[in-house]
């Protein structure tokens, strides 16, 4: 009877006690008095660590540093939205900085907005009050608020208050900016919220209205009791801490109101000049005035004029609005004894829209949404003859190259496209045979490999003639990722004539660049760079509709089935026609479609394979005339992951299936229907981050490059180059925690939710691009790797400015590594290449420090795969000179073994290694010479040289004076250092 103590999923002291009783209940004898002892229900059982105790402390050490606004030359303002504050000097104006959050201000959740978390038009006043009294302007003559400060569900947002100096008048201008707290800092743009005016109060005036007299006489009460029932039924979302609204009056064109502020945030209303609930409450009467919300909109006080607050710490406050058409009012609010405590001349209460939500705050678009520029370099910066090269066109002749006696510097291989169904794969694999020779030869490294593609990439008009060349740049970037500096990707315009040799006219000027990817048009110079694409456009019409039927592809995967829910949920597609290669049997297919079918849907799923032109002909002709096909969106793909050196064509037909052959039969079989969508997912790998993925990256590519060829017809294309989706299930699953590590630290890409995912997708359905790159990127650590010496990938160049690195201690290519090895012995030397590649390793892994890669463990237990050991023969090649090969973790699987060969590849005769002596019997055989000996020798220069390398210069005079039969040993400690320092 043979039975497991571990299952996936399963591994803990339950499934170990469930065997147990399997083999119990099956015969087999347990001693179960000492599994569970008799005293068992008195004592507590404990889990061990999985682990032993490694003796590593976690305790969180402050830095002993001032971090209080004063110490950080700024002034402290006590005040719950304004942290501190610093005087500009060379405006004599003033700067606030502050940080909201919910966490914070827990109340500001009670302000939605369309259901986002939204700052009021009265905080916004508040701010600025606040500010111009620090600037001795307490009037806030005007503020136009334009744009709504979201405050995000999840941390916080930076806020800055900027006043101006004084003008002749003595106003000042006061502005309030923005920026998400997770923005990534370079290029990420602070967004004004409101601009305005301050001046210098006059002298504080009485009310106009008496407020003694309460309620007013005339007034006919309104019923309050149901009045924010009512306001949530216009549109209007308050939570407990704004519902301030406790009696309602009105006489004519006068509304007042008794607000109060809840028990809870009484508390806080010392601390404000006046609390933003509370003034916003006073506000809410305006409603009685018939203006209700229209269609998506609410309207809300945005824009201020004569501002005054003319008593702090209120916590309720007897209000009277005067009303000036439906949107505009003025306001005079008391306390309860009559004294005024705040007024406006006006204020006009302005709509809020959908779109302006969208893209002012808590909203994945607003930086996660980028496109590709292609960023002209200056000629000059290229300008430089051509070096010596050679063509290639097969493995064959680089195989020839590397046999040669005199490598070129340049090899230059042409890759285009040719004709019929096959010419992708066919073009694709050809340019992985010669590059995998290329990175596999050894007297290649210090060559080039150029890949020459014509209109491949949209660079110039946006016009792609080659997408086959699209694909080849797809895997070629991910062969650069693995091997930076190794190949050069080359893109030329498809119109520009060849010589019979294929000799590149701008190789030179391309070369000089220093770019890893470059397009030339003419006689300029471009490069990729990552930029933020522009939102949607408020006013473009909706893509997709209830009319015509809408196609997924890969409809019942998930992120297939999640397209469908929202296509159905947001736009009201009412046609949907779901397939995939299993169709109805695919698992959760049918839960999908009574899902759907709940929605209001009529779907259809078939089992289909797209990557078959028949199959997919059928599918399309399968589509009722009555609701005929508008959109396309495809999501089918198939996920390999393998670095360059391991891929083979067969692995490169299997991903380009679902991907390459799929959307080019529907570009064909469709282009004869009016489609009003043309939407595929691509993956971000495609355009950088490729490394470990090169079949999936160059499928992808060729999407890309398809797409803008549809585009550039006057076709509809879309492609959306996926970042990293939260997934549990489909391909985005396959991601292991180290793969995302990587791609974070390397390339700043985080987890997409599935929400942020569909709201980028919507954001992208109006754009005018043929590529968009939908991902979540945290350029502060693409910041810190790079500070770290790994650099800024080149895409990203546009995004995060490359800051100093960090002084390193040696690097090859200075020496330094074999200087310090060259004075320890043999053991020694050995001790610290270990400790090197321990460290390198820790570094790939994502580890804090080296000591979770022990000296005798392999590589392949500590969590190495075929990328992360590319990664780490990179990083051994940087630090050591080598020339080293892709397979060295596998050819020496444990840091121990690793170190042995290095140290036999840096020191090969064995000779530059020091020998292993007794310092103490060195020393006594030195002493017992006499210098004269050292001078016959031919040493004595070599000595006094020696000396020099101390504190001070040497002496040569003392040592040509002292007695030549006098022996070092003779003298004492003072001679000896008098001999070294001489008279110094």
């Amino acid at each position: 009877m043979v039975t497991g103590s571990l299952r996936r999923e399963e591994g803990g002291l339950r499934r170990l006690l469930a065997s147990m009783a399997e083999l119990f209940v099956r015969g087999v004898p347990v001693d179960w008095s000492g599994v569970l002892p008799a005293d068992a229900a008195k004592s507590a059982r404990i889990d061990l660590p999985t682990y032993a105790f490694d003796h590593q402390h976690y305790w969180l050490h402050t830095a002993q540093t001032a971090t209080d606004a004063t110490s950080l030359g700024q002034a402290a303002v006590d005040h719950p939205f304004l942290g501190a504050m610093v005087h500009l000097p060379h405006s004599d104006g003033l700067l606030f900085t502050s940080r909201l959050s919910l966490k914070s201000h827990p109340w500001l959740g009670d302000h939605l907005v369309g259901g986002v978390v939204v700052l009021p038009g009265t905080g916004l006043a508040e701010l600025a009050v606040r500010a111009g009294d620090e600037a001795g302007c307490g009037i806030l003559d005007e503020l136009v608020t334009e744009a709504p400060l979201v405050v995000p569900e999840q941390g916080g947002v930076r806020v800055q208050v900027a006043v101006g100096g004084p003008g002749e008048n003595g106003s000042r201008t006061v502005e309030i900016y923005s920026q998400r707290e997770d923005a990534s800092g370079d290029g990420e743009t602070w967004t004004r919220h409101a601009t305005g005016t301050l001046s210098d109060p006059a002298s504080n005036r009485g009310p106009e209205f008496d407020f003694a007299a309460w309620p007013p006489l005339g007034a006919e009460p309104v019923e309050a009791g149901d009045f924010y029932t009512g306001l949530a039924e216009q549109g209007y979302e308050y939570g407990p801490a704004f519902q301030g609204v406790r009696a309602l009056w009105r006489r004519g064109e006068e509304l007042f109101a008794d607000v109060a502020l809840p028990e809870e945030q009484r508390k806080d209303a010392v601390k404000f000049g006046i609390h933003p609930a509370l003034l916003d409450a006073a506000l809410h009467a305006h409603t009685l005035s018939g203006a209700t919300a229209d269609g998506d909109t609410v309207r809300r006080p945005l824009d201020w004029n004569g501002l005054v607050l003319h008593a702090v710490g209120a916590s309720a406050l007897r209000v009277r609005l005067l009303l000036d058409g439906s949107d505009v009012l003025s306001l005079e609010a008391a306390d309860e004894a009559g004294g005024l405590v705040v007024s406006a001349d006006s204020l006009v209460m302005r709509a809020l829209s959908a779109e302006q939500l969208a893209g002012s705050g808590d909203s994945a678009v607003a930086d996660s949404l980028f496109r590709v520029d292609w960023t002209e370099l200056p000629w000059t910066q290229g300008a430089a003859p051509a070096p010596s090269w050679a063509p290639v066109a097969s493995a064959e002749d680089v195989a020839a190259l590397a046999g040669s006696a005199e490598a070129p510097a340049v090899a230059v291989l042409q890759a285009v496209g040719g004709d019929g169904e096959d010419a992708v794969l066919a073009l694709t694999s050809q340019v992985l045979e010669v590059v995998q020779v290329w990175l596999s030869a050894s007297a290649l490294e210090r060559s080039r490999l150029v890949v020459h593609t014509r209109g491949a990439v949209p660079a110039g008009d946006g016009v792609v003639s080659d997408p086959a060349g699209a694909a080849v740049w797809g895997l070629v970037r991910a062969a650069q990722a693995e091997n930076p500096d190794r190949i050069v990707l080359l893109d030329t315009d498809p119109a520009a004539p060849v010589s019979g040799d294929g000799a590149v006219p701008v190789l030179g000027a391309v070369l000089a660049a220093g770019e890893p990817q470059i397009a030339v048009r003419g006689t300029v110079l471009s490069v990729p760079r990552l930029a933020r694409a522009t939102a949607q456009v408020p006013d473009a019409a909706p893509v997709f509709g209830p009319e015509g039927t809408v196609l997924i592809t890969g409809g019942t995967g998930s992120l297939g089935a999640l397209a469908a829910r929202h296509l159905v949920s947001r736009y009201g597609v009412r046609h949907l026609v779901l397939a995939s290669r299993r169709g109805p049997d695919a698992e959760g297919a049918r839960e999908l479609v009574a899902e759907l079918t709940e929605l209001g849907a009529e779907v259809s799923v078939a089992a289909c394979d797209v990557s078959d032109r028949d199959q997919a002909q059928a599918l399309l002709a399968s589509v009722s005339d009555e609701h005929p096909l508008r959109g396309v969106v495809h999501t089918a793909g198939v996920l390999d992951a393998g670095v360059i050196g391991a891929l083979t064509p067969e692995r490169l037909a299997r991903v380009f299936g679902p991907k390459v052959d799929a959307v080019r039969h529907l570009d064909e079989l469709t282009r004869g229907l009016e489609l009003d969508a043309f939407l595929v997912y691509s993956s971000v790998s495609a355009v950088f981050m490729g490394a470990g993925s090169g079949s999936y990256a160059a499928a992808n590519a060729f999407l890309d490059g398809l797409m803008a060829t549809r585009r550039a017809a006057g076709l509809p294309g879309l492609s959306l180059a996926w970042g990293l989706w939260e997934q549990t299930s489909g391909m985005a699953a396959n991601t292991d925690d180290l793969t995302r590590s990587r791609m974070s630290r390397r390339g700043g890409l985080k987890i997409m939710t599935l929400a942020e995912g569909m709201e980028l997708f919507d954001a992208a359905l109006g754009s005018e691009q043929s590529l968009l790159v939908p991902a979540r990127l945290d350029l502060r650590a693409v910041r810190a790797e790079a500070a770290a010496g790994g650099g800024v990938p080149h895409l990203l160049r546009g995004l995060v400015r490359a800051g100093r690195q960090q002084a390193q201690t040696g690097s090859a290519r200075d020496g330094e590594l074999m200087r310090r090895l060259a004075g320890l012995p043999a053991a020694d030397q050995e001790k610290a290449l270990v400790d090197l590649v321990r460290i390198q390793a820790a570094s790939v892994l994502g580890h804090a420090g080296p000591d979770g890669v022990r000296p005798d463990t392999a590589f392949k237990d500590t969590g190495f795969d075929s990328l992360t050991s590319v990664e780490l023969r990179n990083r051994l090649r940087e630090a050591t000179g080598l020339k080293l090969p892709a397979t060295l973790v596998f050819d020496y699987p444990n840091p121990q073994t690793l170190a042995r060969h290095l140290h036999t590849e840096l020191f090969p005769d064995g000779g530059a290694a020091a020998p292993d002596v007794d310092e103490a019997r060195l020393r006594r055989a030195l002493a017992s010479l006499p210098l004269a000996r050292f001078r016959a020798a031919g040493l004595m220069d070599a000595l006094v040289k020696l000396v020099a390398l101390g504190d001070g210069e040497p002496a040569i005079g003392a040592l040509d004076d002292a007695d030549d039969e006098t022996a070092i040993a003779d003298l004492n400690v003072d001679d000896l250092v008098q001999l070294a320092l001489g008279d110094n």
